[in-house]
């Protein structure tokens, strides 16, 4: 599979492929909801954009080309392109993160998964360009936000990170919609979890954990999922007591998918549980994105604790009204693309979502979406 995703990658990138940092041409892979708005945005914000899916995919902005990565491919594309974006599901990344590797390219993705993240830590070692993996709302933006409130600390105990995509009018028992990938979000339930606990990195179980949470008025639960942390467990070890990452609910969803995976024995067969999930569970188009950080430590010898609690909804942009959990996840990779593209961040090597400034990314064209007061709805982008 690596050998053929290079070969098509290299009929698409080898030919002229620029050697600086700076990026200008950027080929956007799988352009579903989040796909084709980050390529959109991408090139509103200034560069130029090819898009690849293997569907027909008419009326898009930007040329696309038809790409299908199970498959050999024989299309004709463009081939001058200074960085690959994935928006492709989280098990094709690691191969097309190595073919991106061995062309010497930019690449950034949104995955969650664990060994894909440690697949291509390791690539990143001997990489000539920014190997950036985990760039979407969480992991990606729900990280950069905490370490951002931990460096006003002396001394950390905790770090906690909350976010969660959810219906704004919730129906039913499970109250959710799948208006993320079915793959993503049964990966994030059933793999096990990292954290810090009292100083020692472990592994939990997901679903676990339950907390009950409020935002605005909305009681919500949170509750261990996978992935989430990115790779900050390696760069907190030592400095934090507790760090975890948490996804938010609807009060009663845990216990639901605990008995639908645990005891129907769902989780013997992911892809049927994804498949029964989004047919009962379709996606909706008001949703709401809610995100919770908090870090408690000490401040010249006094504890205290920093928050940052936001509730985000559907925007309009450039006259196409988009999903919470698409605006968010797509602005956050972009914004790091112009980071990178202008200088702010290194322009090689792994690329840590920890160690992306919030202020600066907040003055991008992408980041400045985030900025709003709690729970407040963020003003209409044109």
């Amino acid at each position: 599979m690596v050998l053929t995703i290079a070969r098509q990658l290299r009929r698409l990138l080898l030919k002229g492929v620029n050697m600086t940092g700076k990026i200008k041409s950027v080929l956007v892979l799988g352009l579903g909801k989040v796909g084709s708005m980050a390529a959109g945005l991408l090139q509103e914000t200034g560069f130029e954009v090819t898009g690849a899916d293997m569907n027909d995919a008419a009326g898009m902005p930007f040329p696309v080309e038809k790409f299908n990565i199970k498959d050999s491919f024989d299309g004709k594309m463009l081939s001058k392109f200074d960085a690959v974006v994935s928006c492709l599901p989280y098990n094709f990344n690691t191969d097309l993160a190595a073919a991106a590797h061995e062309l010497g390219i930019h690449y950034f993705d949104l995955t969650e998964d664990v060994k894909t993240t440690q697949a291509i830590i390791q690539m990143s070692d001997t990489a000539k360009r920014v190997m950036a993996p985990q760039c979407g709302l969480a992991p990606g933006f729900i990280a950069i936000v905490g370490a951002a409130l931990a460096k006003a600390f002396d001394r950390i105990r905790s770090i906690k990170l909350r976010v969660g995509a959810l219906p704004q009018h919730p129906t039913g028992l499970l109250g959710y919609a799948f208006n993320w990938s079915p793959e993503g979000v049964v990966n994030e339930y059933l793999n096990d979890c990292e954290v810090i606990e009292d100083g020692i990195h472990k592994w939990v179980s997901p679903l676990e954990w339950l907390e009950t949470i409020v935002i605005g008025g909305v009681q919500l639960e949170a509750f261990t999922t996978s992935g989430g942390l990115g790779t900050m467990c390696d760069t907190y070890m030592g400095r934090v007591q507790n760090l975890d990452y948490k996804t938010i609910r609807y009060p009663g969803h845990a216990t639901l998918m605990n008995f639908y995976f645990h005891e129907l024995l769902m989780r013997e067969n992911r892809t049927r549980a994804g498949e029964i999930l989004v047919h009962a569970k379709p996606q909706v188009n008001e949703d709401v994105v809610y995100v919770h950080v908090s870090v408690e430590g000490w401040k010249g010898g006094v504890l205290s604790r920093e928050e940052f609690v936001r509730a985000y909804y559907p925007l309009e942009i450039a006259g196409h009204k988009w999903r919470a959990i698409s605006w968010t996840t797509a602005s956050s990779v972009c914004a790091v693309i112009e980071m990178v593209s202008n200088g702010i961040l290194p322009g090689k090597g792994l690329l840590k979502q920890e160690e992306i400034p919030l202020s600066e990314f907040l003055k991008t064209k992408n980041g400045r979406r985030f900025v709003c007061e709690p729970t407040e709805r963020p003003s209409i982008m044109m």
